[in-house]
């Protein structure tokens, strides 16, 4: 086969991409109700046990804490929170760390939905992030704002190749808690030798902050 030759299918192979991007474009995301079911159900029941003013507060606790438990995998973004610094950490260190993630995320989960007091969650659809990874998007809405005002938005990440939903991560004006999390873990450990165990320490005193 000669240069010409070459030429034509090259010329015949762009021309195809150009017609096929448009359609390739049209497609829209693929949306996963069962990952908004889960986000809406169990985002909702947080929300009221939160805002019940018949629990007391050691209630409250206790039971936003068994259900946010249930929904998440803490240890998993635990150690996707060390970063590169997992692969130097013993696994004392990684256990040590994942319980003291759970209280401080447990902690900082309590106090980001806590402020929106009040309100309900309405999910306003999915999108598929990677396969069995998708990103929840859902608005806070205030019934007593009538501001006109846009709700806010907040994303949620769930993945589904455990066999059941899980949320991994949440977007609040456009930061992802986790990996801003994985950051500055990183800028931490960066700063004490990459040890762990300090990190560890921090994060249990992070945590109490909160109480």
């Amino acid at each position: 086969m000669g240069l010409r030759e070459y030429g034509n299918i090259d010329r015949l192979l762009r021309l195809a991409v150009f017609l096929l991007m448009p359609l390739v474009a049209s497609f829209p995301a693929y949306a996963d109700p069962r990952a908004e079911v889960f986000v809406s159900d169990n985002i909702q029941k947080g929300l009221t046990i939160l805002n019940d003013p018949q629990l007391s507060p050691t209630q409250r606790s206790a039971q936003f804490e068994e259900l946010l438990l249930k929904i998440t995998d803490m240890k998993r973004v635990a150690l996707f929170t060390l970063g590169q610094y997992r692969q130097t950490a013993s696994q004392a260190d990684q256990d040590a760390f994942a319980t003291a993630f759970q209280d401080y995320s447990i902690a900082v989960y309590r106090s980001y939905l806590g402020r929106y007091a009040g309100q309900t969650l309405k999910v306003t659809g999915s999108t598929q992030h990677s396969p069995d990874d998708y990103i929840v998007a859902t608005r806070m809405i205030d019934p007593n704002d009538h501001s006109g005002r846009q709700p806010l938005e907040v994303d949620f990440r769930v993945r589904t190749d455990t066999g059941r939903p899980e949320v991994t991560d949440l977007e609040i004006a456009g930061i992802w808690l986790a990996l801003e999390e994985r950051d500055q873990f990183s800028a931490f450990l960066a700063q004490h030798h990459g040890d762990v165990a300090d990190l560890t320490g921090h994060l249990h005193d992070v945590a109490n902050s909160y109480r």
